[in-house]
């Protein structure tokens, strides 16, 4: 057997490049504009505002920084409560640390993965009787997969609580046919290194409420006061979107199509070649959505299988082929101990049930046709190592 060092690596979401980066890197260069502003941060605001619908858009460091911001736009203080989505990354709730609130995290449904507005509608009730309703609600969209919008916001607006959507891993994403992230109050986009178009490090927020971005970008410049000296009057951040990367970040809006229709014909192919295993189900597309399929993500039910999350997350590593478990529920970290949880319902507690059988495989949108029928070959002789259970 060939040594693991001399397998090609599959990494589970790797930069793609365009080819195209270069021009406006070279233009920052030649003009001068290497600061965190210029006509690159400008027009990516205008090109990304335009390719979603959304009225204004406003170039940050992060996603993170995004929420942040959102968060500080909303007036969230000390004690406040926030409700946030739990089957997620840790940045979707971190920024409500930040401000000294309090969250409140929100189990999924087993149709979108996302928010349940099933339980979403508990928790809120509940605040009512307690006195103390959330100053906002960040709804995640998980892998790609818009939430149950509708329902969510229907809710939300009974309460006149305001939604912040953390589509971070959804650009490219639509809900009846609206883009994902244009939903809310306010929208938050992430172009790390291994999202579907990235900046290298980066983020969007986005809204159409063009005051509160022009807000937005006065905090995120540390809060400098129009004078002829630096004066501040109030707490700032610098969160600003330098002009080189918001050039790389042109050149990856103008192939955000391709890199969609590459990511979805991916989840297509370990479809084909890998729903006739039994015991696997891949992350549904709600009805009148469609989703980048940023990451393929898949369930395995380990009784009908025979093998687990685990032993083939080892598998695949032994093969040079990363592979992740389904994010950990932000209701199970250290770091949220003690903090309050809704589950779907009383039976179900579906994030924790994703995240015991959840696994998303390699996925970037420059994987060659090879390089995932070797994913897929591994996934395949794996299995065929395991004897289906018996039931009888």
């Amino acid at each position: 057997m060939m040594d693991i060092n001399q397998r090609k690596r599959i990494f589970l979401s790797s930069p793609h490049m365009s080819g195209n980066e270069q021009k406006y890197i070279n233009e920052a260069f030649t003009t001068n504009w290497i600061a965190p502003l210029g006509p690159n941060v400008d027009a990516f605001e205008r090109e990304l505002a335009a390719y979603i619908g959304s009225k204004d858009a406003a170039a940050v460091s992060s996603g993170t920084a995004a929420i942040h911001l959102a968060l500080r736009l909303l007036d969230i203080q000390k004690e406040d409560k926030v409700f946030c989505s739990s089957l997620t990354f840790v940045a979707s709730a971190n920024p409500i640390l930040y401000m000294g609130a309090e969250p409140v995290f929100i189990d999924s449904e087993p149709e979108t993965w996302n928010m349940s507005p099933q339980a979403l509608e508990r928790a809120l009730a509940d605040a009512v009787k307690e006195g103390e309703i959330p100053k906002a609600v960040i709804v995640v969209h998980l892998y790609g997969q818009s939430a149950n919008m509708d329902e969510i916001l229907s809710i939300c607006n009974q309460y006149e609580v305001p939604v912040i959507e953390d589509a971070a891993e959804s650009l490219g994403s639509t809900y009846k046919g609206k883009a994902s992230g244009t939903f809310g109050r306010f929208g938050v986009y992430s172009f790390n290194g291994n999202k579907i178009i990235t900046t290298s490090g980066g983020g969007m927020l986005v809204s159409d409420d063009t005051e509160a971005l022009a807000k937005a970008r006065f905090l995120a410049t540390q809060a400098r006061d129009l004078a002829p000296h630096y004066q501040h009057s109030t707490e700032g951040y610098n969160y600003r979107m330098s002009n080189i990367l918001a050039g790389v970040g042109r050149a990856q809006l103008e192939v955000l199509e391709d890199r969609v229709r590459a990511r979805r014909l991916i989840f297509q192919r370990y479809c084909q070649e890998l729903a006739s295993i039994p015991g696997i189900q891949f992350m549904p597309e709600l009805e009148n959505t469609s989703s980048n399929r940023w990451l393929t993500a898949l369930t395995i039910n380990e009784k009908i299988s025979g093998f687990s999350v685990c032993s083939l997350l080892k598998s695949l590593a032994e093969e040079n082929i990363e592979a992740r478990p389904v994010w950990k529920p932000l209701h199970m970290q250290p770091l949220f101990e003690g903090k309050s949880y809704y589950s779907h319902n009383e039976f179900e507690n579906v994030s924790e049930q994703l995240f015991h059988s959840g696994i998303c495989l390699p996925s970037a949108s420059n994987m060659t046709e090879e390089d995932q029928a070797r994913v897929i070959e591994c996934i395949k002789k794996f299995y065929a190592t395991y004897e289906i259970p018996s039931f009888f």
